[in-house]
């Protein structure tokens, strides 16, 4: 069976819990980003290094994962995605450990740019993965299922993060992060060789890697609705994640909470996400994919103004769980378009979605810390909400007069 080809209704089954595995592996992608949140400040002691400075931790991994995106795409297309997926989980193991036994802060900056380097592989070629085996409509509801992983994998990194920011130390998460990953990688393999042979189809292309890459990617930029959606996610990612990392901070610094508690209000965003993933099939049946994307833009802008302009800490309470509905009623409208905007090169276009999300967020997090230390959290994070809200209107504009 080719590349190119949609697995049909009377293709072999696949192993019912070889998706849920990778929405494990999803959890470890997300917890590895998110967890340096709350850990800035403790970064920034233990290092002497400014705030601004100790979110390069968060920047450095985004910046890597984003880069990596175009070399993963091609690779699993060639190999097989699911495979790569299991490779790139040892390979997280072992950066989580570098991070965990990093002796200076460039160190554990270089650490960290692995670390996304790694981690870059699981959640775009996941997607790509279920849209070679699911037809599209059935996707969206799959991807919503899978994406709980991630969901679940961002509040738990807060959390994580915020204990060890109080008690536990920097070190430990890491530790831990790494074991998880030894464990994931071990169930991916099993399953991989347990896949129907469409499930494990590769791409061989003649001529160099990296003409091949090039030739891919040029492919996927070659559709206008893909610079679209290109273009979109890239900038959901900076507005979004410029003022969702600074969350936890801003709780701290404002209303003068914790770290663990400003954690514990922060993984509600995963709470919000969850809603989604399960009434995922009710709401894009209702709404459809425009208006998914356009309320969820406006649900997050509402959430982040309350938690930035809000006089008591409690309605943080409300404004991350909001957040994180409409975060994903938005970035699943997006993920389903990347996934068929060159159904001929799936995996290639998914990692470039994947890859301008993650670009997108390096420079929203890169730019807000330095406007954090300049004009306070509140006011970065209230950019925040007005760039979604702007993002979204426009890609609902575009949407329908594609």
């Amino acid at each position: 069976m080719s590349a190119d080809e949609p697995a049909t209704s009377s293709s072999a089954a696949i192993p019912a819990m070889a998706i849920p595995v990778l929405s494990l592996a999803a959890f470890g992608s997300a917890l590895s980003l998110r967890v340096t949140d709350p850990l800035l400040p403790r970064l920034a002691q233990e290092f002497g290094v400014s705030i601004g400075e100790a979110a390069y931790v968060i920047t450095a991994f985004a910046i890597a994962y984003g880069f990596s995106q175009l070399f993963f795409g091609p690779v699993g297309d060639r190999f097989g995605k699911y495979f790569v997926i299991a490779c790139a989980c040892v390979g997280c193991a072992f950066t989580a450990l570098l991070c965990a036994l990093a002796l200076n802060y460039p160190l554990l900056i270089a650490a960290r740019l692995m670390a996304g380097a790694t981690a870059a592989a699981i959640i775009p070629l996941s997607m790509a993965w279920i849209g070679d085996v699911v037809p599209y409509s059935e996707r969206q509801p799959v991807l919503a299922q899978f994406l709980i992983g991630q969901i679940v994998g961002i509040s738990a990194g807060v959390l994580l993060g915020g204990l060890a920011a109080d008690h536990l130390g920097w070190r430990l998460p890491f530790f831990c992060i790494s074991a998880y990953f030894v464990a994931v990688s071990l169930m991916l393999f099993s399953f991989n060789r347990r896949l129907p042979d469409y499930a494990r189809v590769t791409h061989k292309a003649e001529g160099s890697a990296l003409r091949r890459m090039v030739n891919e990617f040029g492919q996927v930029l070659s559709k206008p609705w893909a610079r679209v959606v290109l273009l979109t996610v890239f900038m959901e990612g900076g507005f979004l994640y410029g003022a969702f990392a600074f969350i936890a901070l801003h709780l701290h610094r404002v209303h003068h909470m914790t770290l663990t508690h400003a954690a514990t209000l922060v993984m509600l965003f995963g709470l919000g996400g969850f809603l989604y993933a399960v009434t995922a099939r009710k709401l894009v049946k209702k709404l459809g994919e425009k208006k998914l994307a356009l309320w969820g833009g406006i649900l997050v802008t509402a959430s982040l103004l309350t938690i930035s302009l809000a006089p008591q800490w409690w309605w943080a309470i409300i404004g991350c769980s909001v957040c994180g509905l409409g975060f994903y009623m938005m970035h699943n409208t997006l993920q389903m378009n990347a996934t068929q905007m060159a159904p001929e090169r799936r995996g290639a276009a998914v990692s470039a979605f994947a890859s301008c999300f993650y670009l997108g967020q390096s420079f929203g997090v890169g730019a807000a810390g330095m406007a954090a230390e300049r004009f306070g959290t509140s006011i970065v994070i209230a950019i925040g909400a007005v760039g979604v809200l702007l993002t979204a209107i426009t890609f609902s504009y575009l949407k329908t007069e594609s």
